[in-house]
């Protein structure tokens, strides 16, 4: 019990009305991007952190008019967040600052922080409006009132600035060894005072326009944490480290009353203004106390009000609302309406206590998160901006009898940390969905997804010994299974909807007490596959007796991860190497090396093209399945414990050892060009990375610079027209430009208009044309002397613009501009040219001959292979009998049958090979 002492004198309790200012509201914060000092990742980019609501950092409260709401400040971090009161939804995300906040403060118009030895100053929750430099240590002090702003650093150094100015207006310093101030205030109607207290006990108040000490209060031998005014004018609340609140008189310098907290060290106090003489304190082991001022008692207590020290705690003017943070990452809303005048929990905003290992996102939305943490509890998150976080509760061993919350039995009814869960959303409507694992437990918990509780079941083998633990566990595709594998070598399956045991496998080598690695099911349910060592093994899925098969690993298996829609299973091994095994072909099909340590996590894309993996040496690397190539790599300073890929591939969420947050790196292939050529993890330098943080920056480097940082990026790769001469390429071309050319009377006969086509109006003016075959338009200049009308051609030849490009081959043989022009043409037009090639339609013997020639070197170079035979064939069509009555001609189509006999047996070749592997396998 806490006790309480009066002296002689009584305090009256009257309303004082405190001053909340109102603030600029913020836009709602989307996301956050990290840059490193060594380089960037190729495919993500930090995005922005999950899951961080509050630090040990005081909770800052002001009163917006506009809004006619009360905004919480709370710091997280190296960025603050801005909430509104009445459904605690996050309203703005201050920058990022170099370091972690230390101090908060606000008044009506700023929010001030510190980082290190600066001050800022924040409008509207993230515009940064003023800086303040001169402390040469860390400040952890701030208090503004009016015009100025006071700060004091660890060195006991006050400094006052002019807010708008940025300029320093008074400086003191103080002695640590005398005098460490560890708190302040500013006494309503003392104008121009500050009240400092000190580690040693004592307190000071300081005329700060003056820079006069007033008077020197004693104190009472111990350290001072809080100072706060009381509702009478003259009294301020003292709250010590010894756990004595004392309210006392600075203005007679007397003690009015003095109560006693047994929790130890105060760390904050509040008074309600509602009309209620109450007084608020919190304590170092998370509870609070309502002190009733008039009756000189306790009122109420909140017992494990947070799992933290109590950082925080503000009353609401005039309201009877209370709002509470801790450096449990949680923020919390209490409302005075309970019959003993007791307070009760209206709104909560958390995240986890205890940093989460393991992190997977569920459902098909891509936008759902769901993480366990080394405090026992399973939280929800959503990479979608503004959603509310929501948890499913902490695992316990009785959960009605945890729900009371006494501080003897709360603790001891904890379930151990969840090392690992396995879900399946098929039945989540009608039963519990996931099943997770606990740290040294033989028994595996079902929680559920749709209504976001621990579910009923408790599922262990009966007579199972607790030396015994589970060491993983997966749910069946449709979700009415959950198979849970031994430290014995054992592996049981259970139903989800009754938690009753449905089968039951153990080796003839189980009696090696050696533990199942990893355990995994296929998408039909017909196989179950185990490891044990280096042992994997495939079950019927229905069958418990001897294994389908047996594959002798190379290595121990460490986990494994699973992607069912493709077959694959990602084992990694002990060795810290990782391989893939295909549940179809029953075979390893890839192995990976390049983690220096354990690896902690992995996963595939939701494509199956990719593997990423983490380990111990703080890398995340991007393997490539199809080429078996490491493709991206990146360093991060903080081991990451857990990661996967959404559904919809557009993030990566990760997990960090000691930290509470859940990170979003956003995937840069969605949006841009990205060259993933293979890396060579020997000679590359592996870029450090930081992690995401709850701001965003637009990153500053333009996309040019941006794809300069690639690791090895030599540009955008361009596939040749010809990978090997070996192989025999095909036109990009359209079929209807090749297809139907043996045809194309018919198709221009079908294709005649039925009404002869109407005779358009005459234009207002025509532009000069040259005569020639080909519409060209005479730009000279009309003013000039042209002294004849008669029109001297040039040469008196009557070839079409493609003969013409034909008849300049015969010296150079370079038919390359010939090919082009050809393939630009549409099938009347390649018809026209072809038909009068010939002497009787002002052609020649030679164009056709170099027609041919092209023809021939096409073949040989097993390029366009179709347009050459299309070609080929009008050509012969049309012209058959004049290569018949020509010696040149007959020669050369001697050598384009050579040509076209090797390309036609190549292409035949390949077409029989590919046949004949698909009907082995069908046959398979």
């Amino acid at each position: 019990m806490n006790q309480l002492t009066c002296c002689d004198s009584t305090l009256t309790c009257a309303q004082h009305n405190l001053t909340m200012w109102a603030a600029q509201t913020g836009a709602e914060a989307d996301g956050g991007e990290s840059a490193s000092e060594g380089g960037r990742s190729r495919i993500f980019l930090g995005c922005r952190a999950l899951g961080t609501v509050s630090g040990s950092i005081p909770v800052v409260a002001r009163y917006v008019k506009r809004r006619r709401e009360t905004l919480l400040v709370t710091a997280a971090g190296r960025c603050f967040n801005t909430y509104g009161a009445a459904h605690l939804s996050l309203l703005a995300v201050s920058g990022a600052h170099p370091h972690n906040i230390t101090c908060l403060a606000g008044d009506a118009y700023h929010i001030y922080s510190s980082c290190g030895n600066i001050i800022y100053a924040w409008r509207r929750g993230n515009e940064l409006k003023h800086t303040y430099k001169g402390h040469e240590a860390n400040v952890h002090l701030l208090l503004p009132f009016g015009h100025v702003l006071v700060s004091i650093d660890q060195s006991s150094t006050l400094k006052v600035w002019y807010i708008k100015e940025e300029e320093q207006y008074l400086e003191l310093t103080f002695d640590n060894k005398n005098f460490q101030i560890t708190t302040l205030m500013h006494p309503n109607t003392y104008l121009n005072k500050v009240l400092l207290g000190s580690k040693q006990g004592s307190l000071q108040l300081w005329n700060i326009k003056t820079s006069k000490l007033v008077h020197t209060f004693n104190g009472w031998g111990t350290s001072i944490t809080v100072l706060e005014q009381a509702p009478a004018i003259d009294v301020v609340a003292i709250g010590m480290a010894d756990g004595k609140i004392k309210l006392h008189n600075i203005k007679v310098d007397k003690t009015v009353m003095q109560f006693v907290q047994n929790w130890g060290l105060v760390t904050s106090i509040s008074f309600r203004t509602d009309g209620h003489p109450f007084m608020v304190s919190g304590s170092t082991k998370g509870h609070l106390v309502m002190w009733n001022l008039e009756e000189k008692r306790v009122a109420s207590q909140v017992e494990n009000a947070h799992d933290g020290s109590v950082a925080g705690c503000v009353c609401f003017p005039s309201e009877p609302i209370i709002a509470t943070n801790s450096g449990d990452n949680s923020l919390k809303l209490w409302i005075f309406d309970m019959a003993d005048g007791g307070a009760r929990l209206l709104r909560i905003r958390e995240g986890h206590n205890a940093p989460p290992r393991f992190v997977r996102y569920v459902g098909t939305d891509g936008k759902t998160i769901l993480s366990a943490g080394a405090d026992s509890t399973m939280r929800i998150l959503s990479s979608a901006a503004g959603h509310h976080p929501a948890s499913l509760g902490r695992a316990s061993f009785n959960k009605n009898l945890s729900k009371k919350k006494k501080s003897n039995v709360y603790d001891n009814l904890t379930m151990p940390p969840i090392a690992s869960f396995s879900y399946s959303m098929q039945r989540d409507k009608e039963w519990d969905s996931i099943a997770a694992v606990h740290n040294g437990l033989n028994i595996v918990t079902t929680w559920s997804l749709d209504k976001k509780k621990m579910g009923s079941h408790k599922i262990a083998p009966e007579k199972m010994p607790n030396s015994v633990t589970a060491t993983c566990a997966t749910v069946s595709h449709c979700g009415n299974f959950v198979f849970i594998g031994y430290s014995n070598g054992e592996v049981y399956k259970f139903n989800m909807q009754s938690g009753i045991m449905r089968g039951y496998w153990k080796g003839p080598e189980g009696s090696q007490l050696l533990p199942i690695r990893g355990i995994e099911t296929d998408h039909l349910n017909k196989r179950l596959i185990t490891c044990l060592d280096n042992r994997l093994k495939v079950w019927h899925f229905n069958e418990t007796k001897l294994p389908i098969k047996i594959v002798k690993l190379s290595e121990a298996v460490s986990f494994t991860r699973c992607h069912r829609e493709s077959g694959l299973i990602a084992l990694c091994n002990e060795d810290f190497s990782m391989s893939v095994f295909d549940m179809d072909s029953v075979k390893i099909v890839r192995k990976f090396n390049g983690h220096a340590s354990k690896i902690n996590d992995a996963c595939f894309s939701h494509d199956s093209r990719w593997l990423l993996s983490t380990a111990m040496d703080c890398t995340i690397c991007t393997w490539d399945i199809p080429t078996g190539q490491l493709i991206d790599i990146f360093k991060i300073d903080i081991p990451c414990t857990s990661l996967n890929m959404s559904p919809s591939g557009d993030f990566l969420v990760t997990t960090h050892a000691g930290q509470l947050g859940v990170y979003l790196w956003a995937n840069r292939t969605l949006y841009a060009h990205v060259n993933l050529r293979p890396l060579d993890i020997n000679n590359i330098t592996i870029p450090t990375l930081d992690l995401p943080t709850l701001a965003y920056d637009a990153p500053k480097e333009t996309l040019e610079e941006f794809e300069a940082l690639n690791l090895n990026d030599d540009g955008e790769f361009k596939s040749p027209e010809q990978i090997s001469d070996e192989l025999i390429t095909l036109s990009n071309l359209p079929t209807s430009r090749w297809q139907n050319l043996l045809n194309i009377d018919i198709v221009k006969q079908r294709n005649k208009p039925k009404q002869p086509p109407k005779t358009p109006k005459a234009a207002p003016f025509f532009l000069p044309t040259i005569p020639s075959l080909e519409i060209q338009f005479d730009l000279d200049d009309p003013d000039k002397d042209k002294s004849s009308k008669m029109l001297i051609p040039d040469s008196f030849s009557n070839l079409t613009v493609f003969g013409k490009c034909l008849e300049k081959t015969i010296d150079s043989d370079d038919f390359s501009d010939c090919i082009d022009r050809i393939k630009a043409l549409g099938p009347s037009m390649i018809d026209f040219e072809i038909n009068n090639m010939s002497p009787d339609n002002g052609g020649s013997v030679e164009v056709m001959n170099q027609f041919m020639l092209m023809i021939n070197g096409m073949f040989k170079s097993n390029r366009d292979f179709e347009l050459a035979q299309s070609y080929l064939s009008l050509f012969l069509r049309v012209h058959g009998s004049a290569v018949v009555e020509s010696t040149e001609l007959r020669e050369t189509l001697v050598e384009i049958e050579k040509s076209q006999v090797s390309g036609w047996e190549k292409l035949q070749n390949m077409l029989f090979y590919n046949l004949c592997v698909v009907k082995s396998i069908k046959n398979m």
